[in-house]
């Protein structure tokens, strides 16, 4: 604690115009945390010193710890610094917590849909509460801040005793909040375990940069680890963690589209969500981190997230940046481990593609999803066109599928189905092989059957997409080209300093115009849309971008995923792909798509 208390008390620096090639964000940071303070106090219920609307949940309570950052910060124009009723606010915050957790410390695991999921110690908001009191503890009244005390010994104590057995995203995040503890509560045992724990987390990051889950990376997931190494490392100056901020830093760097979404074709975890990701704290610690946050913030467009600025006021380092990317001329970027290709990224011009060769068993979790989808394309002027990401219990989701698609469905309701297909049917590849030379490319196998996909950028203004099987199973063949909707009312993605969620509208409004060849013109609603061959006539138009198809394929809409995050699994059109389907046989091995953007 007393490090980054330090680093609260000295004044923000101005930024210099002589400081280009530096990231300084300590003004910005501070000004924009102020502008938060107002905005969180709306929420905020006097009687019970409760947070946020509808259903309330523990999380809502970390709101106390922007405000708290708010109360500390002693610098010039600050006028939350020491304000005695933000001080209120902020301890019936914690008098809160207190009074709804059971008498091992923890809370219901409820959600704003009303749904429960046990009971848990909840990291994120045991963090934030643990570094609040870390901030306000001189200020409060002693029998207030013995209450804290004893509570949140009470918290840790348990997660110290049970919550660090192996490394994962959650258990690293409660390894940097024991560390915190242990220095704010006087046990240093804390600290040596958490510090112990969170260097095998740095030892166990990937050489591509990540930290594995499910067969590869979970890109959104990663930035719980960098969140909680770089915390970490602000509080104990432990330099052993730097590498792996670094690495993971050119990782995200490279998996960011040009709008600054996240890359969602390796991610085993999370669909694409059309929400800029501002990075965390973590980032600010090496010059290639430092220049992903430049680059991210310049997409915002508005304030850093309170959660966040915060962070950036107590710990975040300002320093050098590493130099830009080249231009808009060709960036090839290949993920190899070990020797062998992985993944790839390229931009050309507009264009940004992925590949991903990451492979994993279907298991019966849903947490684990299907790495199905491995190709994603984007483009300047449209944004992401194809991709998308995985899912569970939905085949059309899969670049390639094998096999009866009735075998694998979700059945409305089900909230403890089989995610494991009942019947004949490979949707996810055995082996998946990268090659990049002379155009990136992926060589898939499906139970008997081998595929092929390319992708080949013509010009700025078209690519072809080019999909091949062997055909000699005799059984269905299926290439999927999935497809993003332009819905309003989008599924946004949220993480604050590593924590994850999603917020989805229930009704959605009418998206942009569908038009096909054959004179169909129709907008996306909740409505499903079955197009034959026929019907769409060879071409298909949305948003910006047009598809010359072959003469066999078909659309279909809204093709939904199953959502982990529900317990019922059920989705909403805002998370739906449009699909393309295109049947491949021995008559027809080989099948050629043209994209356009005009």
């Amino acid at each position: 604690m007393e490090r980054f208390l330090l680093m609260l008390l000295v004044p923000v620096a101005a930024v210099s115009a002589a400081a280009a090639a530096e990231l300084r964000f300590k003004e910005r940071a501070l000004s924009d945390l102020a502008r938060h303070v107002p905005e969180i106090l709306k929420t905020y219920d006097a009687k019970t010193g409760r947070f946020g609307t509808g259903i309330w949940i523990c999380n809502d309570q970390q709101q106390m710890y922007p405000l708290a950052a708010a109360y500390a910060a002693s610098a010039p124009g600050n006028v939350h610094h020491k304000d005695p009723k933000l001080l209120e606010a902020i301890m019936k915050a914690g008098d809160a917590l207190i009074e709804d957790m059971d008498e091992q410390g923890r809370w219901v695991f409820r959600k704003k849909d009303g749904s429960t999921w046990g009971k848990i110690h909840m990291p994120w908001t045991y963090s934030r509460w643990l570094r609040t009191f870390g901030l306000i503890r001189d200020a409060m009244p002693a029998e207030r801040r013995e209450r804290w005390t004893k509570a949140l010994s009470l918290g840790y104590g348990k997660i110290a005793e049970g919550a660090l057995r192996h490394v994962h995203n959650i258990p690293a995040h409660h390894a940097m909040g024991l560390y915190a503890a242990g220095k704010a509560l006087g046990r240093p045992e804390w600290c040596q375990q958490a510090a112990k724990f969170l260097e095998q987390v740095a030892a166990r990051q990937t050489e591509g940069g990540y930290w594995a889950e499910g067969g590869g990376p979970v890109v959104v997931y990663g930035f719980v680890y960098v969140d909680a190494l770089g915390t970490y490392y602000a509080m104990s100056g432990d330099r052993k963690v730097l590498p792996a901020l670094e690495r993971a830093a050119a990782f995200h760097r490279h998996f960011t589209y040009p709008n600054g979404h996240n890359v969602e074709t390796v991610d085993q975890r999370n669909p694409y969500h059309a929400q800029v990701s501002p990075g965390n704290v973590g980032f600010s610690f090496t010059p290639v981190g430092r220049a992903h946050l430049k680059a991210q913030w310049s997409q915002l467009g508005g304030p850093l997230d309170a959660d966040l600025a915060a962070s950036l006021v107590l710990y975040g380092e300002e320093g050098p940046l590493a130099e830009e990317p080249s231009g808009r001329g060709e960036e090839v970027f290949v993920l190899r481990e070990r020797g062998v290709e992985r993944a790839a990224t390229l931009r050309r011009g507009p264009w940004f593609i992925c590949w991903s060769a990451y492979t994993a068993r279907v298991v019966n979790s849903r947490w684990i999803q299907d790495r199905q989808n491995l190709v994603s394309i984007y483009h300047e002027k449209t944004g992401l066109i194809l991709g998308g990401g995985n899912t569970k219990l939905q085949p059309a989701w899969s670049s390639f599928a094998v096999g009866d698609l009735a075998a694998l469905a979700h059945r409305p309701g089900d909230t403890n189905p089989s995610f494991l297909p009942k019947g004949t049917l490979y949707h996810v590849p055995s082996v998946a092989k990268l090659s990049t030379a002379p155009e990136p490319a992926l060589e898939l196998t499906y139970g008997p059957e081998t595929c092929r996909l390319r992708v080949v950028p013509k010009d700025e203004r078209s690519l072809e997409y080019v999909v091949e099987a062997a055909a000699t199973s005799g059984l269905p063949i299926y290439a999927h080209l999935t497809l993003i909707p332009q819905l309003a009312g989008r599924v946004h993605f949220v993480a604050h300093g590593g924590q994850v969620r999603t917020e989805t509208a229930q009704e959605p409004q009418s998206g942009q115009t569908l038009e096909t060849a054959a004179g169909q013109k129709l907008k996306l609603t909740a409505t499903p849309i079955e197009l034959s061959a026929e019907q769409l006539g060879g071409w298909v138009s949305y948003a910006g971008w047009r598809l010359r198809l072959p003469p066999t394929a078909s659309l279909s809409w809204p093709v939904f995923p199953h959502n982990p995050y529900r317990a019922d699994g059920r989705a909403t059109p805002e998370e739906a792909r449009i699909v393309i389907r295109i049947p491949l046989d021995r008559q027809h091995r080989e099948q050629r798509v043209v994209l356009e953007v005009p």
